[in-house]
């Protein structure tokens, strides 16, 4: 039977809903502050958008819980029949990511991967970290200079974000968007609007990100990205360049484009990059591909990511009522996994 499904939140994990439940023949109506489907890149919108895409259960085993590695995997093994699914193309590929250290860095590196290994000493059912020498890395990545150490991570690779909000959007169909409609409050069978209006549902999904707050104790922490033109860059895979102080990666967008990162920075500051951050992650992605130096930087962008104190996503579903939140860096890998789970608990979809 139909129900009526109130969204509250227009991010990846409401997409995800939004696609999934339309397809499964209720009636779905979304909510959103932002000013509409695509994003305007100006530290508001969609944490999302401003992500760089990668699917790194194994990587991520660095500094998250056994938890997220294993959720990490099962929504890898979701994502190409989503994607299948859906009506626009979606950049999606899972032929491994690399771990990078140069020579004065290896002492980290060999922490790094020490902390990984002991992660995953109760996931033997997963891949482990493959180190490589010079010659397999210039069979699997011949952009790459010689000297870096590498190690490959199998199974895991990138989603192309905005490409995947777009289709997910484009490819609900009979979904009613609602834009720039702020929701203050989301209870069981109820969302009320930031202008007093309330809606009624057979149930409420609260997908809302950071607009959560103050019903989950949730914190921003801020992540900025650079994005790079060069034709025929020749890179394949997603990189992490493991180093003292910081994590940086490099991510191939396409044949002609790139996208650097870093990992996280302790702030909700929403502000332009600065120029210390544009450095320092242009120099060590320079430092990983020297002919980056003929580059064009296309947009630097920057949001905040939801995060509670344990790190922890929060699913929870009651009657009338669900709740997804605090993917913190990991709503890419987690997303799908977890919506699953809650449709699933819910018996409303499936994803395919």
């Amino acid at each position: 039977m139909a129900k009526k499904i109130a969204i509250a939140g227009a991010g990846l994990a409401g997409r995800l809903f939004a696609w999934a439940l339309a397809r499964a023949g209720h009636e779905v109506r979304v909510w959103d502050a932002g000013p509409g489907p695509a994003p305007a890149f100006d530290g508001q919108g969609a944490a999302a958008f401003t992500a760089a895409g990668m699917l790194s259960p194994l990587a991520e085993l660095d500094r998250a819980e056994a938890e997220v590695a294993v959720l990490g995997w099962q929504s890898l093994r979701l994502w190409p029949a989503i994607v299948a699914a859906l009506h626009q193309p979606v950049r999606l590929q899972t032929e491994g990511s690399l771990l990078l250290a140069h020579r004065p860095d290896q002492g980290a590196a060999a922490r790094v991967l020490q902390r990984l290994q002991q992660a995953g000493a109760d996931l033997s059912s997963f891949p482990t970290p493959q180190p490589l020498s010079a010659a397999q890395l210039r069979e699997l990545e011949p952009a790459l200079p010689a000297g870096p150490r590498a190690w490959l991570l199998p199974g895991e690779g990138l989603i192309h974000p905005l490409q995947a909000m777009q289709a997910l959007h484009s490819s609900a169909a009979g979904v009613q968007w609602h834009w720039q409609r702020p929701v203050a409050e989301v209870q069981a069978g109820r969302i009320t609007l930031s202008d007093g209006e309330q809606v009624h549902a057979d149930w409420a999904i609260d997908t809302r990100g950071l607009g959560a707050r103050p019903t989950l104790p949730l914190r921003g922490v801020r992540g900025e990205v650079l994005t790079l033109e060069l034709a025929g860059h020749g890179l394949r895979r997603p990189l992490r360049l493991m180093h003292p102080r910081h994590c940086v990666y490099l991510v191939p967008r396409s044949a002609d484009e790139l996208l650097i990162g870093a990992s996280e920075i302790e702030s909700e500051d929403r502000s332009p990059v600065s120029l210390q951050s544009a450095v320092e992650l242009m120099a060590a992605a320079h430092s990983l591909m020297p002919q980056l130096g003929e580059a064009r930087i296309t947009r630097l962008d920057r949001n905040l990511r939801p995060a509670l104190p344990h790190h922890r996503p929060h699913a929870h579903s009651a009657p009338g009522l669900i709740q997804l939140n605090g993917l913190f860096r990991h709503g890419w890998l987690l997303a799908p996994a977890l919506v699953q789970r809650l449709l699933t608990q819910t018996q409303l979809a499936s994803l395919p």
